[in-house]
């Protein structure tokens, strides 16, 4: 007990826990988790962190800019309250945590093979002199941890993680230190959960991983993601299915075709491109060519011609000159792309890269990133105003656009939509023609004949 505060007595009984969250949709499923269990363990989760005796932040560490993000989230929750027990967990605590304890309020710091525990342990939290570090090794895998987060039934949309974990090393990515290897939640319990999720109301669920398409290669017996898909298909408990990103030969033709029959299955695929050329490609470690991705793209857009086909992209990867800089532009502007999502690189400990010859000018990267995000907001306009005058299925959120009021959704091909109406509409799915197309903003007019059309109740 010598490192307790002695300021801060151990304390029983309920409390009031907030948990903050950094990253990617994978992150947000688990804090909606935590969040879950803590309310099951008979605490009170509250969205204020002024207000909590527990703030949980959940960090990630996909890149050097995420982890300053993360310390200075940690610091900035110390400052305002002072008083909270303080808990570092996700994936930066798993790989650098020693840099997290040195930070003055910090309690404890928990990996994540420590994650599931944390809700039962709540009430035995306390402010302490020196903080409590609990990190296991994680590479050798771990299990899946099987618990259905409850999410707020105020969303439209729920996230479910199936997946964890990557067997990849790609030389950009500290994922698999962080995450362990690749584990898939078995089909059946993954029917379970959906039908949970229809019961509370949900349209959209979109299935997440790390490693999306190598789904079930790890079960007994062995199945798939295409597999998995059909069985989704058939029993028809959500409206709306959405994948997360996906790796580009993954998308196989078997895929393309199922989701060009299907009734749920939403025509989004997020494929991480990374670079256009292939000696860049060849020195991340990626397993395809620029050739086998461009054949993919152009595949998928053959099969589906109005999915949305977003595409994550690095500026600045070591080595990349300007030649190979301009392949991946070039690549790009060829390409018949919805969005980019652009990650400069960042150079951080832990990873291949770092080490690499031929580190780019930090001037340079930003000059890089900025070219391709310009690029990006192009191909997103264009993609937006091949809808103008066509109605497209909108789920619409429970909550309006700040700047106009106005109600808001999203369609099957990620177009988002702002138009006029009652709150009736929210949580429904309803046609919308698109009007106008202000840059990233989609404007449009409900039918009049959404509430037949597509079952939803008409307003009065």
């Amino acid at each position: 007990m010598a490192d307790v505060s002695p300021s801060c007595p151990s304390v029983s009984g309920p409390r009031k826990v907030a948990v903050v969250t950094l990253g990617c949709k994978i992150n947000q499923y688990d804090s909606s988790g935590l969040a879950a269990g803590a309310e099951s363990a008979g605490h009170t989760v509250v969205k204020d962190p002024a207000e909590a005796d527990v703030i949980v932040v959940n960090t990630c560490t996909v890149t050097g800019k995420t982890d300053y993000k993360g310390r200075q989230l940690i610091r900035k929750m110390i400052h305002e309250n002072p008083s909270a027990v303080i808990v570092v967990t996700g994936c930066y605590a798993q790989v650098q945590p020693d840099s997290l304890a040195r930070i003055p309020g910090v309690d404890y710091v928990l990996g994540n093979s420590a994650k599931p525990t944390l809700t039962a342990k709540i009430s035995e939290l306390v402010k302490r002199s020196r903080p409590e570090v609990r990190v296991g090794e994680i590479r050798g895998g771990c299990g899946f941890d099987e618990e259905l987060p409850e999410v707020h039934s105020g969303n439209t949309r729920a996230f479910l993680k199936i997946q964890d974990g990557c067997n990849e090393a790609c030389a950009y990515c500290i994922v698999p230190r962080a995450r362990g290897r690749s584990r898939s939640l078995p089909w059946d319990l993954v029917l379970k959960k959906l039908d949970t999720l229809a019961r509370k109301g949900f349209q959209e669920v979109v299935l997440c991983g790390i490693h999306l398409g190598v789904y079930g290669l790890d079960l007994s017996p062995k199945t798939s993601l295409a597999a998995l898909l059909e069985k989704v298909e058939a029993e028809g408990l959500i409206p709306r299915i959405r994948l997360s990103s996906i790796e580009p030969n993954e998308v196989e033709d078997d895929l393309l075709r199922l989701f060009s029959s299907s009734r749920c299955l939403c025509p989004h695929f997020h494929l991480p491109m990374q670079s256009g050329d292939g000696a860049i490609l060849r020195a991340m470690g990626r397993r395809y060519t620029p050739e086998g991705f461009a054949d993919r793209v152009l595949t998928v857009r053959k099969f589906l011609p109005e999915a949305a086909i977003g595409v994550d992209v690095i500026a600045g990867f070591p080595g990349e000159g300007e030649a190979e800089f301009r392949n991946t532009v070039e690549m790009l502007r060829f390409l018949p792309v919805s969005y980019f999502h652009v990650f400069p690189f960042s150079r951080r400990p832990g990873v291949a890269a770092s080490k690499m010859a031929g580190q780019v000018a930090p001037s340079a990267i930003h000059e890089r990133a900025a070219i391709l995000r310009g690029l990006g907001q192009e191909k997103r306009s264009l993609f937006y105003e091949s809808f103008l005058g066509r109605e497209l299925e909108i789920l619409v959120e429970t909550s309006r656009d700040r700047e106009t009021g106005m109600l808001k959704g999203v369609s099957r091909n990620y177009v988002p939509v702002l138009f006029g109406g009652t709150d009736c509409w929210k949580r429904s799915l309803v046609q919308v023609k698109v009007s106008c197309v202000k840059g990233r903003r989609v404007f449009g007019e409900i039918s009049p004949l959404s509430g037949q059309v597509l079952g939803s109740a008409a307003p009065p």
